[in-house]
């Protein structure tokens, strides 16, 4: 589908709906939002986060992405300008007894979970819609990869279900009648992770994760880029040149 591509004006109209708002990447994303001057919604799935979503300055909703008339009709009643997607069910640390069901359930919301999600997005009217990827299931090939390399085969025995549902994902986030970018992020460390440091090549800092989404508001063009520190592994320079953005940003800059 043709998309827009014109540079939002964000003094046009304020709304922002934060989905995954209680995340780790959220929770460093909402206070940047506010600052920023949008009124966010944010969704969590725990009404116990409520507190913390109010904390961060963000409206809570508590709602399931599964749940897609509800979330169908809490995003048309808001009618949001922009739609950040940070959607993931992931266990604290990626502890490994839990990831074999971890994977499973995370592919359903990067696909029937995307699906709702969009359709939303579309039906309110959004410009904009930003979604979470990753930059970690490129097939083996000459390092470093760039946002045009394939990705795994669905095939493959251990993540086949993973690249099928980024696929999928970003499929549906791209071709929808809006501005579609996709953050391709690294594997995340800092607050709220479980990991103090990098644990992987082409890791990405939480703080920096978000940054990239704020910038993305307002100078992203639609199309994919890779969000990770430069070691070697992905290309950085889209969203270096493009967005504007720095892997060593940090919250307190």
């Amino acid at each position: 589908m043709t998309q827009k591509t014109e540079t939002l004006d964000p003094s046009a109209n304020k709304h922002l709906f934060l989905a995954g708002a209680s995340g780790a990447i959220g929770r460093q994303l909402a206070p940047l939002l506010v600052a920023d001057g949008w009124q966010v919604v944010g969704t969590t799935r725990s009404i116990d986060k409520v507190p913390l979503l109010r904390d961060l300055g963000v409206e809570p909703v508590v709602v399931d992405v599964f749940d897609a008339a509800s979330l169908r009709s809490i995003v048309t009643d808001f009618r949001p300008e922009i739609v950040i997607h940070q959607l993931t069910d992931l266990p604290y640390a990626l502890e490994a007894s839990k990831m074999t069901e971890a994977l499973r359930r995370n592919a359903r919301v990067r696909d029937e979970g995307t699906r709702n999600l969009v359709e939303a997005a579309v039906l309110a009217g959004a410009k904009r819609l930003i979604a979470q990827s990753i930059s970690f299931i490129y097939a083996d090939g000459p390092l470093p990869h760039r946002e045009e390399d394939p990705f795994l085969a669905e095939t493959d025995p251990i993540y086949g279900e993973t690249a099928q549902s980024v696929a999928s994902l970003e499929r549906q986030v791209l071709d929808a009648p809006l501005d579609g970018i996709v953050l391709r992020y690294g594997l995340i460390y800092g607050p709220s992770t479980g990991f103090d440091a990098p644990i992987a090549p082409g890791s990405v800092h939480v703080g920096a994760a978000a940054k990239a989404a704020q910038l993305a508001i307002t100078k992203g063009v639609p199309g994919m880029y890779n969000v990770a520190e430069s070691d070697g592994s992905v290309v950085t320079e889209k969203a270096n040149k493009i967005l504007g953005w720095d892997a060593g940003w940090r919250v307190s800059q």
